[in-house]
């Protein structure tokens, strides 16, 4: 049993799954493993909303998984987010959660690979 703010998790991949749980974490996480600005973040998510994306990287911020770095340049101003020390330690996760979702992809019927929106493997 493991406890953080008061929550309980009844194991390890409950606890897991508060990190990367959830629609879209998971997937950003894959699509920042090299860093990136908002707006390439954006692109190669076109079907999750902005809302949605600025809502999982502060939680995943929060979380110590991804660094939001700001650049003063002027103008404009640049942020760039990648993964932290403790959010590289997912990759091999990640990966190996991709590769699953291809393989388990082959063996249904009326699955269809599209091209990818940009680089990131998700």
């Amino acid at each position: 049993m493991y406890r953080i703010d008061n929550k309980e998790y009844p194991c390890s991949t409950s606890l897991t799954m508060k990190y990367i749980g959830g629609k879209w974490k998971a997937v950003i996480l894959m699509h920042l493993m090299k860093p990136k600005r908002y707006n390439q973040l954006r692109k190669e998510l076109p079907m999750v909303t902005e809302r949605t994306i600025s809502l999982q990287l502060k939680e995943l911020e929060q979380d110590g998984l991804v660094l939001r770095t700001v650049y003063a340049e002027k103008p404009p101003l640049r942020v760039e987010y990648g993964l932290t020390e403790f959010g590289r330690t997912l990759i091999p996760l990640l990966t190996s959660i991709a590769a699953w979702g291809k393989k388990a992809a082959s063996r249904q019927t009326g699955i269809e690979e599209l091209p990818q929106q940009g680089t990131g493997g998700a």
